[in-house]
């Protein structure tokens, strides 16, 4: 049993993982920019939390130290995407990105560091398989993304003498409801359940993974 946090708690992604650690008997903090839904009861869950801001991500991470008795796990969800194309976008969308898909998942990471150390812990990020060989529009979103695997790659090897290890899964579109009404007409038989992701995250935060780190996985199948 594992004390775990997963950003961007209250999400399509998030909710399938709060769910499935809770499954496996873990005790689970839910962290999100958004209001804490009533389905949480039960759980901790904490909203209305500015994930880019560092003083209120080491503040919310405190209590749920304290509350849990630690924090064993990280599961960096919180992100967020757009479509635009570079010669008549925004710079403003750029900046977007970077807050919510990279800003978000190392400020996190460092509020949480201290615990996962102590407790030879594991960190699991978000990234995109959509970053590896981005189409038109999707600049500002891959660029983010390809920041989260490097971040995923250099910092594996920075913990791997202190035991935390650092995976990222890169996943094609997951069927959200959300993606679902932005493209009504599209083929969704391979896009990725958030079951499916949601298992390989939660397996990757297991000690049956004890021998991976540095990983970035697709997810390019339903599951």
């Amino acid at each position: 049993m594992a004390n775990i946090i997963v950003t961007g708690g209250f999400g399509a992604l998030g909710r399938a993982v709060v769910a499935h650690l809770a499954q496996e008997g873990h005790h689970v903090a839910a962290v999100d920019v958004a209001p804490a839904p009533d389905a949480f009861a039960g759980r901790l869950a904490l909203g209305g939390i500015d994930l880019g801001d560092e003083a209120a991500v080491a503040a919310a991470y405190g209590r749920v130290a304290k509350e849990l008795g630690g924090i064993d796990g990280l599961v960096n969800v919180a992100g967020g995407f757009v479509w635009e194309p570079v010669e008549d976008g925004s710079l403003d969308s750029w900046d977007r990105m970077y807050r919510i898909n990279l800003r978000t998942a190392v400020v996190s990471i460092r509020a949480a560091l201290p615990h996962l150390i102590e407790a030879k812990g594991a960190i699991v990020n978000i990234g995109a398989n959509g970053a590896t060989q981005p189409g038109m529009g999707m600049a500002p979103y891959a660029a983010s993304k390809s920041g989260v695997r490097a971040l995923t790659e250099s910092l594996a090897e920075e913990l791997r003498g202190k035991s935390v290890r650092v995976n990222a899964v890169l996943p094609t579109i997951i069927d959200t409801p959300t993606n679902r009404a932005d493209m009504p007409d599209a083929d969704t038989s391979a896009w990725v359940r958030p079951e499916a992701a949601a298992r390989v995250i939660v397996f990757l935060l297991s000690h049956n993974a004890g021998a991976i780190t540095g990983a970035n996985i697709p997810l390019s199948l339903a599951g």
